[in-house]
């Protein structure tokens, strides 16, 4: 590479005047002809690209994952494939509903995304800090997040519209208590757990299949903020996970998390309690307990955010053979929606970029698009099959066949035979110290006291139905905190 220090444009012509545009007299107007001072107008009013829509703001950080337990009685996954194997990973967290000049302290779910650099490929698990989720359906999605965004009218946020929707839809109800909950105002990114969320399978060397859940569960101990910390913090420092993240790892601090699995049989998913697909269930654990699988560590700050965090691209699309999916309906949504999202924010050539790159072979007949940062192929053929290049498909990574539990292909409703929304709340609920329900009952009246006069009657007595249903305790606190009465006859 040449040792030259001269500044250049893009295209490598030399530049002799950084500073100055060119100009017809010192004080006359300027040429068109200037063409550097385009280049870096151009670039300058480029230097955004769009940002995500949920999950906006965000940290993220390199580190290494190493397997510390035996699972290949589950999986035949290389990246487990023995005790003491490390694998090269990337981790972004970040707030959902914010867009990226938001506070790191609001009350909001958090993005755990990581990506594991597999000599079988990337592979991504994509979740947040909580196990469960608002929706269970992804045609609701587009609803749901809008009403976590800004109002139409005002452009400000709306706790109308927010209560609004979790009390038409009462699935919402184990994510709602989990946000009104400090759960939902981590003290930072290190002090949270992650889960995967969403019900995956595995297959063993023996193409047996079974389903799991991923959780990550934090060494540095949970820690969340109060609301009146967190509000507190929003106004002194709205960078504070980012700042704390990147000073942990200079420091030296290094963030570790243990990753556990969940394992339900085919069998036990057919008799289980709750459809074992639905993101607004857990399984719990005295029935599936966790299972231990090893331990990653974050160690290295990116030496550029926009380069790594901010075009890195998570998609639960990415799996490797052993780890595949399962029937649940909101991992089938994203499987379609998070590949299209980084196409259209960052390009179709997305995969190129280090970040999302797979570091092993990779080799394919996709050609062209924006942005191609690579040789695209070459003179080798576009097409297969072909006569020249010998590539061919591998038969071993066909999948192993299975059956749906119906061929009838209808519009099924998301909650038929699955309508129970209030037993997991009302066990979560119930599981919680004194001062956790304190913090829960007060949160949820401070969110709730803010809906607006229109309708406001109509939307708190639908949404206190359904806190009455999860816990009659919890409903009669929340409806005292917000000083209203409810008929409860036909709730009890």
């Amino acid at each position: 590479m040449s040792n030259d220090k001269k500044i250049r444009t893009a295209a490598g012509a030399r530049v002799g005047h950084y500073d100055d545009s060119q100009s017809v007299g010192s004080r006359g107007p300027l040429l068109l002809q200037d063409y550097f001072l385009h280049e870096k107008l151009a670039t300058f009013n480029r230097e955004r690209i769009p940002e995500r829509i949920v999950h906006a703001k965000g940290s993220g950080a390199y580190g290494t994952f190493t397997v510390t337990h035996d699972i290949s009685k589950y999986t035949r996954a290389k990246i487990f494939s023995k005790v003491g194997k490390k694998t090269r990973m990337f981790a972004r967290f970040s707030t959902v509903g914010g867009e990226k000049g938001s506070a790191d302290a609001e009350r909001d779910p958090r993005g755990f995304a990581l990506k594991f650099y597999t000599e079988d490929g990337i592979w991504d698990l994509v979740g947040n800090n909580t196990p469960v989720f608002f929706i269970k359906d992804p045609k609701k999605f587009p609803d749901f997040i809008h009403t976590q965004k800004r109002d139409p009218k005002t452009n400000c946020k709306s706790a109308t519209m927010a209560w609004d929707f979790w009390s038409h839809t009462p699935e919402s109800l184990h994510q709602v208590v989990i946000l009104m909950s400090n759960r939902g105002t981590p003290l930072s990114y290190r002090h949270m757990n992650g889960y995967g969320s969403h019900t995956f399978s595995m297959v063993n060397e023996n193409n047996e299949r079974v389903y799991v859940k991923f959780h990550m569960k934090t060494l540095q101990g949970i820690k969340n903020f109060t609301d009146a910390q967190a509000g507190e913090m929003k106004g002194k420092d709205p960078d504070h996970a980012q700042r704390d993240l990147v000073e942990s790892i200079e420091n030296g601090d290094f963030p570790k998390w243990a990753m556990k699995i969940q394992v339900m049989t085919d069998e036990e998913s057919k008799s289980f309690r709750w459809n074992p697909f639905d993101l607004t269930k857990v399984w719990p654990h005295g029935q599936f307990p966790l299972i231990d699988v090893g331990v990653m560590e974050l160690n290295e700050v990116p030496d550029n955010y926009f380069a790594h965090v901010e075009q890195s691209g998570f998609a639960p699309t990415n799996v490797v053979d052993g780890i595949g999916f399962s029937p649940d309906k909101m991992l089938q949504g994203r499987i379609l929606s998070y590949p299209d999202a980084h196409r259209y924010r960052i390009g179709v050539n997305y995969e190129h970029l280090t970040v999302n790159k797979c570091p092993f072979s990779v080799k394919n007949y996709h050609r062209d698009g924006a942005m191609r940062f690579d040789d695209n192929g070459g003179d080798s053929p576009n097409y297969w099959p072909n006569s020249f290049d010998g590539m061919t498909v591998d038969e071993g990574a066909q999948g192993i066949p299975y059956e749906l539990e119906s061929n009838t292909v209808a519009y099924f409703d998301r909650n038929h035979d699955d309508d129970d929304h209030y037993t997991q709340p009302g066990n979560l609920y119930r599981l919680m110290s004194d001062e956790e329900k304190t913090h829960l009952v007060n949160n949820t009246v401070g969110f709730m006291n803010n809906i607006g006069t229109e309708r406001r009657s109509e939307i708190i007595e639908r949404q206190l139905s359904h806190f009455y249903r999860a816990d009659k305790e919890l409903g009669q606190r929340i409806a005292v905190g917000l000083g209203v009465t409810i008929d409860v006859t036909d709730l009890v």
